[in-house]
Formats: C-alpha cells, sequence, structure tokens
C-alpha cells in the first residue's frame, strides 16, 4: 500500500526526471538565441563603425591640402580603434586635393561580414556590407 509520504517521494523523482529533460531540450535553443543576438548586435555596430568612419574621412575630404593618403589614415584610425580589420576603402574622385566649390565627393568602405564575425558564417554568410557617404565640397 501506498502511503502519502511516499507517494510524494515518486511525484519528486518524476518531477526531477522532467525538468533534466526540459532543460536538455530548451538550453540548445536558449543558446542558439543568445549567440543569433549577439551576432546581429555585432553586425549592427560593423554597419554604423563603417558609416561614421565613411562620414569623418567624407568630411575630411573637404579640408584644403587633404590627400588620399590623409584620408586612408582617418579610416584605419577609426575602424582599427575599434578593432575592425579586413575592409576596403574607396574615394571618387580619387584625389581630393581637385575638388572645387559644390564638387560631390563619395567615400565607400564595405567588409564581409566573416571578416568580423564572432561566432562564424552560419548566421551572416557571404554578406558584404558596404556603406558610402557623399559630400559636396564647400570651399
Amino acid at each position: 500500500m501506498l502511503t502519502p509520504s511516499k507517494i510524494k517521494s515518486l511525484n519528486s523523482k518524476n518531477r526531477q526526471g522532467a525538468a533534466l529533460i526540459e532543460l536538455a531540450i530548451c538550453l540548445p535553443v536558449f543558446f542558439l538565441i543568445t549567440m543569433a543576438t549577439i551576432e546581429t548586435c555585432r553586425m549592427i555596430y560593423l554597419r554604423q563603425s563603417l558609416k561614421i568612419a565613411a562620414y569623418e574621412c567624407a568630411r575630411l575630404a573637404i579640408v584644403p591640402g587633404t590627400t588620399q593618403q590623409n584620408l586612408t589614415d582617418q579610416c584605419d584610425l577609426i575602424l582599427l580603434g575599434r578593432k575592425i580589420n579586413g575592409y576596403q576603402f574607396s574615394c571618387a574622385p580619387t584625389d581630393p586635393a581637385i575638388l572645387a566649390y559644390g564638387d560631390l565627393f563619395k567615400v565607400t568602405i564595405q567588409i564581409a561580414a566573416k571578416e568580423s564575425s564572432l561566432v562564424g558564417t552560419w548566421f551572416y554568410q557571404n554578406k558584404i556590407f558596404t556603406e558610402s557617404v557623399t559630400i559636396m565640397a564647400e570651399y
């Protein structure tokens, strides 16, 4: 005959087994969601960093006497300071010294997502981020 204390003991053991199975099923799902969230935040940070670097380089380009090397150095300063490597920098026209009043200057920076991914490229496979800024010369 089962007494109330034995029934309570059996229910407690059954509940512990159920909790273990629930943990085994839910833990990988929570881990996947966490890693996807971290990776998405990293990619947002990457795109914003590219946009900031492009904007700062474009602002520097319209200053008289600026060379393309100055622009490359500025881009390196910003992006390498944020631990972002493997990007391509381009500008049009290539020489900012030829800008006249009213000319447009465009800075483009692009990077493959795999260069800055924390957990591999499974989430952002073959994705290339490109940010550009166009600014008008004022001098």
